[in-house]
């Protein structure tokens, strides 16, 4: 452990969040069933502003299921892998439809840098946790193409004056999902932190992260949402790159820092858990 805490509360929490996925995951097969699972799928995905959302349902099962490969490889292995290959094939099937028109411009938002570039990169970690080295980097190799493809035109998409709702801003917190993955997933390819890649992919990610703090006003303005979940998956990451890149250089107090860095992203996390009780709460919506 980096920072030598207890195993315990990390266990707990992924858990925790592991029956919460199932539950969810079961209950929107339940429904894609009911209203007849092929079209209600499919209709999901060619939506062109929720499509990508769907690439959730394989993330989270890599990152689960690569985070239990310790204490049985082979079962949680083969689940990982069979996630792996669910996400490649919902990310193709997004390709095609994007570059067959099946989309516009203005529907266009950093979303879409989800299931083909940070997706990618979180194959990546999967594949490292599972001893598959060639296929790691392979699978890198792929999230930083389409990190730059995709990410360009979602780029052009906002400096073309295209505005975008503000139910939707909160999206713009993947402009930091994808070089955050991205460094997560190379540190964990190659431990030692040193290189002109991870040098170069902590630029990014501090640039990107500084995108977001002068976005903070724009942030504070908007009414709270689920929408808001978006910034956590974001920091959390970051977070744990931060703890991650700190233990490979010499810097006085990383540890006090990797703590601080801890204690913000866990805060940020609980804290929009308990603004999501308030705001499910029928007597207390936000205005």
């Amino acid at each position: 452990m980096t920072l030598h805490a207890p195993a315990w509360p990390a266990e707990v929490f992924y858990g925790v969040s592991a029956g919460i996925w199932s539950v969810l995951l079961l209950r929107y097969l339940a429904n894609s069933f009911r209203y007849g699972s092929k079209g209600h799928f499919d209709k999901e995905l060619r939506h062109p502003g929720n499509g990508p959302s769907v690439s959730f349902i394989p993330l989270v099962g890599i990152l689960l299921s690569s985070h239990y490969i310790e204490y049985n490889k082979v079962f949680w292995s083969v689940l990982c892998l069979c996630f792996v290959i669910g996400l490649t094939l919902l990310g193709a099937r997004l390709l095609a439809q994007w570059v067959t028109g099946g989309v516009t411009l203005e529907w266009v938002h950093p979303g879409y840098l989800l299931p083909v570039a940070a997706g990618p990169f979180i194959a990546s970690i999967g594949f490292s946790t599972m001893g598959w080295p060639q296929a790691a980097i392979a699978a890198w190799g792929t999230g930083a193409f389409f990190w730059l493809v995709i990410g360009t035109v979602v780029t052009v998409r906002f400096m073309a004056g295209i505005q975008m709702p503000d139910e939707l801003k909160p999206v713009l917190a993947a402009y930091v999902a994808a070089p955050a993955t991205a460094c997560v997933a190379w540190i964990v390819i190659r431990p030692e932190g040193a290189g002109i890649i991870q040098t170069g992919l902590t630029g990014i990610l501090l640039m990107m992260i500084l995108m977001q703090v002068v976005l903070i006003p724009q942030y504070a303005r908007l009414p709270f949402s689920l929408t808001f979940w978006i910034f956590t998956f974001p920091v959390s990451t970051s977070a744990n790159y931060g703890i991650k890149w700190l233990r490979t250089v010499d810097v006085a107090g990383s540890e006090l820092i990797s703590w601080g860095l801890l204690g913000v992203a866990t805060a940020f996390v609980l804290g929009t858990g308990i603004r999501t009780l308030i705001y499910g709460s029928p007597a207390k919506k936000p205005r």
